[in-house]
């Protein structure tokens, strides 16, 4: 396996964590320090260490079921032990109101320690839906 496959290997390993709702399994995707990050999409979702990162993925769990990640355009730079990936997503949610996707894009930057690659930050964002293509910025509200 190359260096870029196992980085990318990690995120079908959260995937598969993150579809399952096995806690465990997903928090053991992040580095074992507690100066881990993440953004999520939401307008609270900015935490540091273990325990805030674990509170926002046990309130996912609650509010829908992923069914499905499907990656899309990406891009994985490499320099000696760190490696930032840079991918676009749909990820496939059950929903009590039914069936839901979710287009997000992630970069997550990573480390290599001697046990594989660990994520120390993720940061998940939506494309601004006012935003027209081929311009800079959103539509004023």
């Amino acid at each position: 396996m190359t260096e870029e496959e196992a980085v990318l290997a990690t995120l079908d390993e959260y995937a598969a964590a993150y579809c399952a709702k096995d806690i465990d399994r997903l928090m053991a995707v992040f580095d074992d320090a507690d100066d881990i990050s993440l953004i999520g999409t939401g307008a609270d979702e900015l935490c540091a260490g273990r325990s805030a990162i674990e509170a926002v993925f046990l309130r996912n769990f609650s509010d829908a079921t992923a069914t499905r990640f499907e990656w899309q355009w990406k891009n994985v730079t490499l320099a000696g032990d760190c490696a930032v990936v840079a991918i676009s997503l749909t990820i496939h949610l059950d929903t009590p109101d039914g069936p839901l996707r979710v287009p997000v894009r992630w970069t997550v930057a990573m480390v290599r320690r001697p046990d594989g690659w660990r994520w120390l930050h993720r940061h998940a964002s939506s494309a601004a839906a006012t935003q027209e293509e081929g311009t800079a910025y959103p539509a004023a509200n």
